[in-house]
């Protein structure tokens, strides 16, 4: 991607982050970025083709790659996963305040009006599952959890906790705080179910 182009997508995911889709206009976009409109429709065709780019160039890098998490245990895997998120900092330092509960909103709006993209959200939650759900199965077949729960069940605990800490720390403008928060929580959950 060439310097133009990616600096049309952080200036437009800033802009996106304060105001919502519609509120956000062509006037501003241009004005912000210090482009022509000419140049600007040299590398987008519409404000809508822009706004699915910023939504996959900017949520993509929040897609988890279950791949590098530990297997060794469930206790590591889910200690990984919070340094992840914690070191995710470049897109932390842009959702202070207001901005961390508008990226719910971006991400909302982008599904609303890209069917595409709701796709794409519906499968990596699904991968999200098998991901979480994997690392229980192991963790229950080398005697390190023991519960009653299903596999399923344990798994969406981690998943819905991490759900709900996110959204309550955005509501109250401490994303910041929410790796320290969901490593509490996890850790609670985990000495739960652990043998």
């Amino acid at each position: 991607m060439n310097d133009t182009k990616e600096h049309i997508l952080n200036v437009s995911f800033s802009l996106f982050l304060q105001k919502n889709f519609k509120e956000v206009t062509m006037q501003e976009i241009v004005e912000k970025t210090g482009m022509s409109k000419g140049a600007f429709y040299h590398y987008f065709e519409s404000k809508e083709q822009l706004f699915l780019e910023v939504v996959d160039y900017f949520v993509s890098a929040f897609i988890m790659d279950y791949n590098k998490l530990s297997k060794e245990s469930l206790y590591q895997f889910y200690h990984d996963y919070v340094k992840y998120h914690a070191n995710m900092s470049f897109l932390q330092n842009r959702m202070d305040g207001d901005s961390g509960f508008n990226y719910y909103v971006l991400m909302f709006d982008a599904m609303k009006l890209f069917p595409s993209f709701r796709d794409k959200v519906t499968e990596n939650l699904q991968a999200e599952l098998r991901a979480w759900e994997e690392i229980v199965r192991s963790a229950r077949d080398k005697g390190e959890i023991n519960s009653s729960m299903t596999d399923e069940q344990i798994a969406n605990l981690f998943i819905y906790t991490s759900d709900g800490v996110g959204m309550h720390n955005v509501m109250k403008g401490r994303i910041k705080e929410m790796p320290e928060a969901l490593l509490t929580v996890w850790d609670g959950l985990y000495q739960e179910i652990k043998t």
